[in-house]
């Protein structure tokens, strides 16, 4: 769970909104894909707290790299991640089956289905990289997938975003303590829930420090209190976006052993294991551009300089 921001009602807003959703739903992924690359540049290059902190995680994460290469793979970031933010009027109201379609790899998915078949709770962990949209219309149309859900800040967008995501058969449950009965309902029913690993948690919501690629990243523990209550067995996924509007490629892998700890600490940084495991196979598609290292431990201060 995550920090909520002020909710506000802004018809005019959420029209236009809407009406460019629509619009990117009716063009081939390739021509949605390839208008997101002068707007990745122009971010790059008019956006200072994007930049920045696409900067700062990169230099942070993978202090090997020249200076050129991590330039490259933060500028190279904000790209996708403009292709991630147009996509999703693709994702959310292109014609269903034509979505599904474009899927056109999966690879580990055995492994879910076969405790899915067992009636056996799962937890799939879906980190911000690739069109992670595309995990949960994949997983939903095979199997009972129940996700938290955290509403827009423009409240006319909620309904469009819901339908979106539960039109395959998810179900959705709100970012909060109900949300979490929620998810341990659905998972004593041997179903399987989505969450996601790599935002800190709001204070008071459960979270300790853990390192992410080696840097302390406040964590949240909702993980490990999930696995502890049901036995549920976790895994990572990505839908990796592959070139030329080609489509996608779901790949699943076990997590990190360490989440099943019953130590907090351990289990934490089991799952932020399992999120730099699933980076490694596309870390451009990462969204770099969040301020994962904003809490630091013993009130330190922030690396980013920037505001939020």
């Amino acid at each position: 769970m995550v920090k909520q921001k002020d909710k506000y009602s802004h018809p005019v807003k959420a029209a236009i909104i809407k009406s460019s959703w629509w619009l990117l739903s009716r063009l081939p992924l390739a021509w949605t894909q390839a208008l997101a690359v002068p707007l990745g540049k122009l971010i790059w290059r008019f956006s200072k707290r994007e930049k920045r902190v696409s900067q700062v995680n990169v230099e942070l994460c993978f202090p090997d790299k020249t200076p050129w290469e991590r330039d490259e793979l933060a500028r190279g970031a904000l790209i996708e991640s403009a292709k991630t933010m147009l996509e999703m009027g693709y994702v959310w109201m292109a014609p269903k089956d034509k979505v599904l379609d474009k899927v056109k790899k999966v690879t580990g998915a055995e492994l879910v289905a076969a405790y899915q078949a067992k009636q056996q709770p799962v937890i799939l962990l879906g980190p911000h990289i690739g069109q992670w949209e595309m995990i949960g219309q994949w997983f939903s149309k095979e199997h009972p997938l129940t996700c938290m859900y955290s509403p827009p800040r423009i409240r006319e967008l909620d309904p469009v975003i819901r339908e979106g995501r539960c039109r395959t058969g998810g179900g959705l449950v709100p970012a909060n303590v109900k949300g979490v009965a929620g998810l341990l309902k659905a998972l004593k029913r041997g179903e399987m829930v989505g969450i996601l690993p790599d935002q800190e948690p709001e204070q008071g919501q459960g979270g300790l420090f853990a390192p992410f690629y080696g840097i302390p990243a406040l964590t949240a523990t909702l993980l490990p209190k999930l696995v502890k209550k049901t036995g549920a067995r976790v895994f990572t996924a990505l839908a990796k976006r592959l070139p030329k509007g080609q489509g996608y490629e779901i790949i699943i892998i076990p997590a990190d052993e360490r989440v099943y700890s019953e130590d907090d600490q351990v289990a934490a940084e089991g799952v932020n294991a399992s999120v730099e495991q699933i980076i490694a196979y596309a870390p451009v598609q990462y969204q770099w551009s969040y301020k994962r290292f904003k809490q630091r431990p013993d009130n330190q201060p922030q690396p980013y300089n920037v505001k939020s």
